[in-house]
């Protein structure tokens, strides 16, 4: 049992550390030139790609510690409520609806930014952009709605 409560403290630590040196690393390792944008010379730092694997590896972890407390939590909730797990399912289903939804309203057109020569703004690359700045406008304007909605409905019910 002791081991147990030890796993997540020292994970922490490992995760934590290893964060602060590619950070340190990054900001403190020097530059390996510098690249022109809009008329500015901007330095790269020596150790750019350190610390954005750590950050793609980070990503990675979160994303599969999530799914996998989900699902465990949903084959839970399946043994005591059925109909609240297929519910939730259903959200699922609604949220991955709602970004196909955003994804079909962007624009593959090339997106103009000021300095960038490549080929990154183009195609799925800017479609997923427009797909993101769509799905947060429709979050935020939902968010906003029940909030709103959540104040009446208090009033009124009283």
């Amino acid at each position: 049992m002791k081991n147990y409560k030890l796993f997540p403290k020292v994970t922490l630590w490992i995760l934590m550390i290893v964060g602060i040196v590619a950070t340190a690393m990054f900001f403190l390792g020097g530059s390996e030139g510098s690249l022109e944008v809009a008329g500015d010379f901007l330095d790269i730092p020596k150790f750019t790609n350190v610390l954005l694997y750590w950050i793609y590896a980070l990503v990675v972890l979160v994303i599969l510690v999530t799914f996998g407390f989900v699902i465990w939590k949903w084959f839970d909730t399946l043994k005591v409520n059925k109909k609240s797990a297929f519910a939730s399912v259903g959200v699922v289903l609604a949220a991955v609806g709602l970004c196909a939804l955003c994804w079909f309203l962007g624009s593959p057109e090339k997106i103009e930014i000021l300095g960038y020569e490549g080929t990154d703004n183009v195609g799925n690359m800017a479609r997923m952009s427009d797909a993101i700045m769509y799905l947060v406008y429709i979050l935020t304007a939902s968010t906003i709605v029940a909030l709103v909605w959540g104040v009446i409905y208090t009033k009124v019910k009283k």
